[in-house]
């Protein structure tokens, strides 16, 4: 009897800690890191993208290698067949091709804005993966440079306070950061009139809407930085091209009502203007007309003044000499 409970216990046991193996690998099996890569042009194609990461390689951890090739796979066109590759070298895996570019190997990749030493370095949620192409290919003279903010919310005019610092190894002091001073700030690519001071510190005022990519550029002839990155999502309705587009069109349209209204409403007191000014003649016409008609009539009329008079003197006289025609004959 307790011979068969022992035995029991321990297949419990048993199937309880290959459950908790289970359970532990599943946990394992994949991260959410951040993701930067730039192609050596001083571009970013990729920015501070979050990529889930899963074991690609089958070494049962997730590494800067899983990351590289899961951020290829979801950004590059035609996947990570096309855009990168890592193999066995002397110096163990290494990497082959980023990005579509392969450059004799001249590649450099950091986690946490550190030095990694190989692209077997574990990643974990949240990690920051930074890969870029070497530009200067003879004296190998790229710097890393990094931003102390990487990812970050803020509301529309919003400044947001930056500082620049690159990567510097010394014999003597190992890996150490500097700041770099007067690098030109650019946001979403375009170059502005904010740089950063002898500290590497800046602030940048943010207006548009959704995400903001800030980078730099250093102004030294003898600082060559990788671009940073620092991506900001600003809170409010960006607009888009074709909005702006409508909202101007419906502006015009209504300009164009409001002018053809003003226009017909001067036409209507134009023409209410010329009735009234051929009534106004009308009737003054018709006046004219009457006053002459009038003035014709009392004319034409008999009156006891100049022409009454006459005709009574006429009359006087006509009955004089029939009077003194009669007294003849009589005599």
């Amino acid at each position: 009897m307790k011979k068969t409970f022992a035995v029991t216990a321990a297949a419990m046991l048993m199937l309880s800690c290959a459950g908790m193996s289970a359970f532990a690998e599943d946990e394992a099996a994949s991260a959410e890191v951040y993701v930067t890569i730039s192609d050596g042009t001083g571009a970013l194609p990729v920015s501070m993208e979050k990529v889930t990461v899963t074991d690609i390689d089958g070494d049962k951890e997730l590494t800067i290698n899983d990351t590289l090739y899961c951020a290829h796979e979801k950004f590059f066109e035609g996947g990570a067949a096309a855009g990168y590759e890592s193999g066995e070298t002397n110096y163990g895996l290494s990497l082959m091709k980023l990005w579509g570019i392969e450059n004799n190997m001249g590649f450099g990749f950091f986690v946490n804005n550190a030095s990694a030493w190989s692209l077997t370095d574990k990643v974990t949620d949240d990690a920051f993966v930074s890969a870029f192409v070497y530009s200067d290919t003879t004296n190998w003279s790229d710097t890393y440079s990094w931003f102390d903010v990487n990812v970050a919310g803020a509301e529309q005019g919003d400044t947001i306070d930056l500082t620049l610092s690159r990567y510097n190894y010394s014999a003597t002091d190992g890996n150490t950061s500097l700041p770099v001073a007067d690098a030109v700030i650019l946001v979403n690519g375009e170059e502005t009139e904010y740089k950063t001071d002898a500290e590497g510190k800046v602030s940048v005022t943010l207006d548009k809407p959704g995400k903001n990519v800030i980078s730099a550029k250093s102004t030294s002839a003898d600082l060559l930085i990788v671009p940073p990155a620092a991506v900001i999502e600003v809170q409010g309705e960006e607009t888009t091209t074709e909005e702006a587009t409508t909202t101007a069109e419906e502006t015009t349209t209504e300009a164009e009502e409001t002018t053809t209204e003003a226009a017909e409403t001067t036409e209507a007191a134009q023409s209410t203007a010329t009735t009234a000014v051929a009534t106004t003649a009308k009737a003054t016409t018709a006046a004219a007309t009457t006053k002459a008609a009038a003035t014709t009539a009392a004319s034409t009329s008999p009156k006891t003044g100049d022409a009454g008079t006459l005709s009574a003197m006429v009359g006087l006289i006509a009955s004089a000499v029939g009077a003194f025609a009669l007294r003849r004959k009589n005599d």
